[in-house]
């Protein structure tokens, strides 16, 4: 072979070597993002070619399918039954993108998953039209109707996130106000590209999951974290006698905290229970000032706060209870104002903690995914997502959460008659925050609780912006999830 020859050939294994590494590479590495790219016209057409996996309830309830149409492209059409109740869940697929869990499990409800592939081509060979995973969810459709109507029915907007204490499932994920995911599922992209500026148009946000992904001040239930922080130190405990003025001077501040409508807190000493039962403000802001901002913070962490990647599998907006060194701020921060602030879900995740003897088990919204035959590609197991405190600490704040509703100063005491009526134990803690960024001019009314009826437990976060105090607006959300789930044991 002579050397013209023998360059050409080298050059030629070069340039085959050199196309085999580029056609690995994006087979390997770049396959995702060159299949969601808009100008791939092949992949964006496929979804539409095999049917999509159903989102159901844990009953079996369709949250979302897909039916066949006459289109030539788009064969296979999303369908949301109930669409504006399930909305934060679901999110919509439609032709510009998807959100929600049509997002996070796109691919196992698209059967572009891999482990999907093997049982797909199997349905191939056998006759069988292949089609994505089922997600099964862990929403209960009683609790999640019940926590959307009274949300619904206090006009104005809010979150509200139920959980069982134990696993941290997701019994209820309810935003008002909400949308229809049916409207995103037109293929006219005209049509589509209108009712989507429609919506992100609208100053009441109603594409906002406010239950995971709007944060408020806490207001008072933040004292149920202060109290943990309190109690975790070992110097005190729920019958310490602690001084309980009227009013209490801020350090280097021009700021005086008072108590609600600037009442006083019993007689001037009094235990910490009594404190949290009618919820003083100048005693846990003075308790906050000694306990120090660090202990609150890393308190705060215990319970999920200050986590910033959370997902369940939804992404979930950070909570913050951040690191405060000044003591005026440190009191505040204390009594769940300043810079604190926190979702509906983190609200449910305080009264999980307490429910579940301090360990705070990971929030979870998907059970398990079956594929088309029903056989298990996954199943999600409880997981601890942090102890938040000890099992004795626990049943301190929890014996204090049992007076807010059982003594009849208790800030819940009358919001929760109907559920002791019923034999339904439950603890509780109401806040009223202040929020300067509703426009309403009222302060949010914030609750979280936990309930029991024989081995039932369900934890719930309710917030309604401008609602007001919290035992008026935000108590009676809760009590309607409370008696939906637990009336069906």
């Amino acid at each position: 072979m002579n050397r013209a020859l023998r360059r050409l050939a080298i050059a030629s294994l070069v340039m085959f070597v050199v196309l085999m590494l580029n056609i690995y590479y994006l087979q390997a590495f770049q396959a995702d993002s060159l299949t969601g790219k808009p100008s791939n016209v092949r992949a964006f057409e496929q979804q539409f070619q095999q049917q999509r996996g159903e989102i159901v309830a844990a009953d079996g309830t369709v949250l979302a399918r897909s039916v066949a149409t006459k289109n030539a492209i788009y064969k296979f059409q999303r369908q949301y039954p109930n669409g504006s109740l399930y909305a934060p869940v679901t999110g919509y697929d439609s032709i510009f993108g998807s959100t929600g869990l049509e997002f996070t499990e796109n691919k196992l409800l698209s059967g572009s998953d891999p482990r999907l592939l093997v049982r797909n081509f199997v349905n191939m060979v056998t006759g069988k039209k292949p089609q994505g995973a089922q997600v099964v969810t862990t929403i209960d459709p009683q609790a999640q109707t019940a926590a959307y109507n009274a949300l619904l029915a206090t006009g104005r907007s809010g979150g509200v996130v139920a959980l069982d204490p134990k696993t941290g499932q997701i019994l209820a994920l309810a935003s008002v106000p909400t949308f229809d995911p049916n409207r995103y599922a037109t293929f006219d992209g005209a049509k589509l590209d209108k009712i989507d500026k429609a919506y992100r148009a609208d100053p009441a946000q109603p594409l906002l999951n406010r239950a995971i992904n709007e944060t408020y001040p806490p207001g008072s239930t933040f004292k149920v974290v202060t109290s943990s922080a309190l109690f975790s130190s070992g110097r005190y405990n729920p019958n310490t006698v602690v001084d309980a003025p009227t009013q209490l001077m801020l350090p280097n501040s021009s700021t005086t905290l008072i108590n609600f409508d600037g009442l006083p807190c019993g007689s001037g000493r009094v235990p910490i229970i009594y404190a949290f039962t009618v919820s003083c403000n100048t005693v846990f802001g003075r308790l906050g000032m000694k306990a120090g901002g660090a202990a609150l913070r890393d308190q705060a962490t215990r319970f999920g706060m200050n986590i910033p990647n959370l997902t369940i599998p939804l992404p979930v907006s950070q909570s913050n209870g951040p690191l405060i060194t000044d003591p005026a701020q440190t009191a505040m921060t204390a009594i769940g104002q300043f810079d604190d602030t926190v979702t509906p879900l983190q609200e449910a995740m305080f009264s999980a903690a307490i429910a579940n003897g301090g360990a705070l088990m990971k929030p979870n919204l998907v059970g398990k995914v079956e594929a088309q035959d029903l056989s298990s590609v996954e199943s999600t197991t409880p997981q601890v997502l942090s102890q938040a405190l000890s099992p004795g600490v626990a049943d301190q704040v929890k014996s204090m959460m049992q007076q807010v509703v059982q003594s009849p100063s208790g800030t819940a005491h009358a919001a929760t008659a109907s559920l002791q009526a019923q034999g339904i134990q439950v603890w509780a803690k109401t806040g009223t925050a202040q929020n300067g960024v509703n426009n309403t001019g009222l302060d949010d009314a914030v609750f979280t609780c936990f309930a029991q009826s024989g081995n039932q437990q369900i934890a719930v976060g309710v917030v309604v912006e401008g609602g007001g105090e919290g035992a008026d607006a935000a108590a009676p959300v809760a009590v309607a999830v409370i008696k939906a789930y637990l009336g069906q044991q």
